[in-house]
């Protein structure tokens, strides 16, 4: 039995997410889990090269690995996000999230496992045969301009919501 050259790179792309989400989740520099979130949008990349989208693995890369990572890279060691002391931990947050990462094993296990097999093969709403730029661009600022604009809001809320949340506070009553 041969082995396809696509499955090995299929392995070796999700063994990268998985190990630089991972890395990501348990890294305690904002710093290093920033750089290995972009590794891991590296790895999505790959995927949408895999599923035959070459513009979205492009733009994968160049908006998201790029642009936005290098944002936040910038904004964590402006405000030294990376020198931070760690928050307090309250008493019931590990049994919680015991419980629920236990839910999830379970989901997934039922997933994997149990479920009868899928549905065939899948289709992106909206998207037909052409994926050229130009069709793209014209559904997602056509139909789709509510959520891509849901999405930009969303991703200066978090940008500030950083920025508030790393800012010294002020000592005492005057002024800064």
């Amino acid at each position: 039995m041969a082995v396809d050259f696509e499955l090995i790179m299929f392995f070796i792309l999700a063994g990268v997410g998985i190990g630089t989400a991972a890395g990501m989740l348990l890294s305690r520099s904002a710093v290093y889990s920033a750089l290995f979130l972009v590794l891991n949008f590296g790895a999505v990349a790959g995927f949408y090269l895999f599923l035959n989208a070459p513009f979205i693995a492009m733009a994968q890369i160049t908006v998201y690995a790029g642009a936005i990572m290098v944002l936040f890279l910038f904004v964590i060691m402006l405000l030294g996000a990376e020198k931070l002391t760690p928050p307090e931990v309250l008493p019931w947050q590990r049994p919680l999230a015991v419980v629920l990462a236990g839910i999830l094993i379970l989901e997934a296990a039922y997933l994997l496992f149990l479920r009868t097999p899928g549905l065939g093969e899948i289709q992106m709403p909206g998207f037909g045969p052409d994926t050229s730029p130009a069709a793209i661009g014209a559904i997602l600022f056509g139909k789709y301009l509510l959520p891509f604009e849901i999405t930009s809001v969303l991703l200066l809320t978090a940008m500030v919501g950083a920025i508030v949340l790393v800012r010294p506070r002020k000592q005492g009553g005057g002024q800064e």
